[in-house]
């Protein structure tokens, strides 16, 4: 458990400032008073990607995650249906702030997850690596899915 841990925070830099981003679709970067951690992400950016999401993945890289993008604003609620392995959900707001963290989502777990009113997007890591992290509400999210007017916008 220590290898994927110490490879996270090598991923790490400090500090939120001058984070220039040339984003790629792939990649979520999430930044707060941690510091940052980039995320190889799969995107769920339609009805039939976000209903399958990540059900029957058995694993995930410690790095890992989706991205759920939704065309607006809207009440995102989630359960962990056919969900084979533990996740923490992001819960993201137009501009890319976290307003939320569902942290270790049960396997299977059919109980409705509530994200809010006015999120964008939901970022699904491994289950309790938000904690591990550092990561809290109040981190930003930075990926192309947020416009211009997002805190970290994109350069590209």
């Amino acid at each position: 458990m220590i290898k994927p841990i110490a490879a996270a925070l090598l991923l790490m830099m400090s500090g939120t400032g001058a984070i220039a981003a040339t984003c790629t679709d792939d990649v979520a970067r999430v930044v707060g008073d941690f510091g940052q951690a980039n995320f190889k992400v799969d995107i769920a950016d339609d009805d039939a990607e976000r209903a399958q999401g990540l059900m029957f993945v058995e694993s995930m890289p410690t790095l890992g995650g989706m991205l759920f993008v939704y065309e607006g604003p809207r009440r995102a609620t989630f359960w962990m249906r056919n969900t084979l392995i533990p996740l923490d959900m992001l819960f993201a707001a137009p501009d890319g702030t976290v307003l939320r963290i569902h942290e270790n989502a049960i396997p299977g777990d059919e109980t409705t997850i509530d994200g809010g009113d006015g999120v964008l997007a939901v970022l699904e890591i491994n289950g309790g690596l938000s904690a591990r992290l550092g990561i809290t509400a109040g981190a930003v999210i930075q990926h192309p899915s947020f416009g211009a007017d997002a805190v970290l916008p994109c350069t590209n």
